[in-house]
C-alpha cells in the first residue's frame, strides 16, 4: 500500500467562516484543482487550530443551527480535487472518521471507490492523524497534503446541493406543505422557521403517486448508529424510505436511501447533517383481485439528492413499525417520529390512476 504516485487523502479542515467559505456546488459538480489526485493508500496528518473551541453542552444534544453546532461541525463535510475525495464525520469531543476515495465522491462521478477510512482525534486544538508518509495541513478552506519526496496536492470544502433542490409542484400536483400552514396534516405543527415537523400523517390519502420532499437532520455528533437524525417517510403509512444521518456510512437498508430492511441503496448518497436533502419518490401501490388477494407488489424507485438509488425495487410487505397492514384501501404519507428533531419542507405529491 501507499507510494509517491498514490494518494489515498483523509481529509479534514478548519472551516472558519470570517475568512474564506467552502467551495458551493450544484450537486455533482467537482471542482478539480491544477494538479491531478489518484487516491489509493493514503497517508495524512492534519493540523489545524481553531479559537474558542466549543466544549460539550451534553451527551446527546442535537443542533438544529449550523452557526451553534461548533468547531466539530466545522470541520465535518465534503472534500474535493481532481481524482480525488473525502468525507470528513464529526462524532463528538474532537473525535472523526475519515472516508477517503478515488476518482470523486459517491454520486459525483460514476467510478467513485471507497479506497480507506481512517480515525482521527483533536488534542488541544489540534486534529491529527496519519498513514504512511504523507501528511497534510489546512488552511483558509484548502487542505495541502505533502508526501515524503515533497510532492504536494490540495483539495477544498465544497458545498453540494440535490438537483431537485425547491423543485416546484407541477400543474395537478396536491400541495402537501409550502411553509404557509400545516393544515394537510393531522397533528401537523410548524417551528417559528416555517417548517414541518416530523412525528405526523397527512389527512389526504393515497394510492400509486410521485412524491418530492426536503428534509433536514440534525446534528448529534455524540449519537451513533439509528440515533443520529433518525426519521422516515411511509409510503401508504405502509412502506418506509428510510431518514438517517448517514453522511459516510456504508449505505445499508436502514440507512438514507434504505427501503427499510428491504433493501439497501446503489450507493450512499446522504449529505451531512444540517444539509437540506431532497426525496423524490415514485410509488407503484400493491395490487389486489376483489377477493383481497394480492396479486403485485408495491414498486418503489427512490431518487436521494438528486440521484437513483432504487429502481423498480419490490416491496413484499409493510415494513417495520408501519402504520397500516397491508390491504388495497389507499393510505397516508407518514413523516415518523424517531425521537430525533427532523424538520420538512416543500411536500407535493402528483397523484398516478
Amino acid at each position: 500500500m501507499g507510494g509517491k504516485k498514490n494518494l489515498n487523502i483523509f481529509i479534514t479542515q478548519s472551516y472558519v467562516l470570517a475568512t474564506k467559505p467552502p467551495m458551493q456546488a450544484s450537486f455533482g459538480t467537482l471542482h478539480p484543482m491544477k494538479t491531478p489526485l489518484f487516491l489509493s493508500c493514503a497517508a495524512i496528518l492534519l493540523n489545524f487550530s481553531f479559537p474558542g473551541a466549543l466544549t460539550a453542552a451534553g451527551p446527546n444534544q442535537a443542533y438544529l443551527d449550523p452557526a451553534e453546532a461548533g468547531i466539530d461541525y466545522a470541520i465535518q463535510g465534503e472534500y474535493t480535487a481532481e481524482n480525488a475525495g473525502a468525507q470528513v464525520i464529526a462524532l463528538g469531543d474532537g473525535k472523526f472518521h475519515i472516508v477517503g476515495w478515488a476518482n470523486g465522491l459517491p454520486g459525483a462521478v460514476e467510478n467513485a471507490e471507497k479506497k480507506g477510512e481512517v480515525d482521527a482525534q483533536m488534542d488541544n486544538g489540534k486534529v491529527t492523524f496519519q498513514f504512511e508518509e504523507w501528511k497534510g495541513f489546512i488552511a483558509n478552506g484548502e487542505l495541502t497534503v505533502t508526501g515524503a519526496g515533497g510532492e504536494q496536492h490540495t483539495l477544498r470544502r465544497i458545498v453540494r446541493e440535490s438537483r431537485t433542490m425547491g423543485a416546484k409542484p407541477p400543474a395537478g400536483a396536491i400541495v402537501l406543505f409550502d411553509g404557509s400552514n400545516a393544515d394537510a396534516w393531522n397533528g401537523g405543527r410548524m417551528d417559528d422557521r416555517k417548517l414541518l415537523y416530523c412525528g405526523v400523517k397527512s389527512k389526504q390519502t393515497f394510492g400509486s403517486l410521485h412524491l418530492h420532499m426536503e428534509f433536514r437532520t440534525p446534528f448529534v455528533p455524540a449519537a451513533r448508529g439509528q440515533g443520529r437524525g433518525n426519521s422516515g417517510v411511509y409510503l401508504q403509512d405502509r412502506y418506509e424510505c428510510q431518514i438517517l444521518d448517514s453522511f459516510g456510512l456504508k449505505g445499508e437498508n436502514n440507512e438514507t436511501g434504505g427501503i427499510y430492511t428491504v433493501s439497501k441503496p446503489r450507493l450512499n448518497m446522504c449529505f451531512p447533517p444540517l444539509s437540506w436533502q431532497t426525496y423524490d419518490i415514485d410509488f407503484e401501490a400493491a395490487t389486489y383481485d376483489a377477493e383481497g388477494k394480492k396479486l403485485k407488489n408495491a414498486v418503489m424507485t427512490v431518487s436521494l439528492n438528486g440521484v437513483q438509488v432504487q429502481d423498480h425495487v419490490e416491496v413484499p410487505k409493510a415494513t417495520t413499525a408501519a402504520g397500516l397492514k397491508e390491504g388495497p384501501e389507499p393510505g397516508p404519507i407518514q413523516l415518523q417520529n424517531h425521537g430525533n428533531p427532523v424538520f420538512f419542507r416543500n411536500i407535493w405529491a402528483v397523484e398516478k390512476k
